[in-house]
């Protein structure tokens, strides 16, 4: 039975014994598996607790990394293998990240910006570009998005730091919106706008506070234009577009009930001058028996 002080290999001038080179797994494996014990033990009551999913995911990032770092440290230290003897191959592996691999680390630093600053949390509404979308996670290299349409994005880390994110919810999730109606000219208006504020306020989505306002908005071409502003919580666009929906079908009910008419487009067509009608040329009936 080979002596577990037997010198396996030798690192400079440290030797690695047998016994050394299996308490290692044994410790890494240990270690691991305390590490994920207490970390879902701490998000576990962070949870309960019903704090914020994005300060919740930074907590355990920085809890994972802090903890293999220290399970690291402690290895070598088992292994009195001093640090400064993987200082050269730290140097190459830098060199060689810095050069190939700048995106990945720009994404990197990118994300934990992210998750520092907070500028994007898990959950906000952001809209950036074209697209629209709910967070779902703030991960090493990418943001995981999804759109109002169901399709999910990665979205690179820098992307979100250094192009123009509207975040529809980053102080809170009271989000302002806006129903349009044309109502035929000699309309009374006073009667108008009191419909469209009573059937705005009758929704259950909509706040007293800040309050709904009703906006004579023009005098546009065929229609007397009217605004209703208002405020929801809202967590997504298709929310409003819900609620907008639903306030356009009772303004036509109240409508309908008043005998006012959603104007269309008209137009009155005025002619100066003589109308004159051209018809075909007339032919001369000859009469029967006359000679041509």
């Amino acid at each position: 039975m080979p002596s577990l002080d037997r010198v396996v290999f030798s690192l400079g001038e440290q030797s690695i014994s047998l016994g050394q080179l299996l308490l290692v797994p044994t410790i890494l494996v240990v270690g691991y598996l305390l590490i994920r014990w207490s970390t879902n033990l701490l998000i576990n009551r962070l949870t309960v607790r019903k704090v914020e999913p994005g300060l919740v995911h930074l907590v355990r990032r920085v809890l994972y990394i802090v903890a293999l770092a220290i399970l690291v440290i402690t290895t070598l230290e088992i292994l009195n293998v001093p640090m400064t003897a993987f200082a050269f191959v730290s140097g190459a592996i830098a060199i060689g990240v810095g050069f190939g691999a700048q995106n990945i680390i720009n994404n990197f630093i990118s994300g934990w910006i992210l998750m520092w600053e907070r500028p994007v949390r898990i959950g906000d509404f952001v809209e950036f570009g074209e697209n629209t979308g709910t967070v779902e996670a703030i991960n090493t290299r990418s943001t995981r998005i999804r759109r109002i349409d169901g399709v999910h994005m990665l979205v690179p880390n820098s992307t979100l730091l250094e192009n123009t994110v509207v975040n529809w919810t980053l102080i809170d999730r009271v989000t302002r919106t806006r129903v349009r109606v044309g109502v035929a000219y000699g309309s009374p208006v006073e009667k108008v706008a009191e419909l469209i504020m009573q059937a705005t306020r009758e929704h259950e989505a909509t706040l007293d506070d800040p309050p709904a306002r009703v906006i004579f908005e023009d005098f546009g071409d065929n229609a007397l234009i009217f605004d209703a502003y208002f405020w929801i919580n809202a967590t997504a666009e298709r929310e409003l577009r819900v609620v907008r929906s639903d306030i356009r079908f009772r303004i036509v009910e109240l409508f309908e009930s008043e005998g006012i008419v959603v104007a269309f487009p008209q137009r009155d067509v005025h002619l100066d001058g003589t109308l004159k009608l051209i018809g075909e040329e007339s032919t001369t009936s000859r009469e029967p028996g006359t000679a041509s």
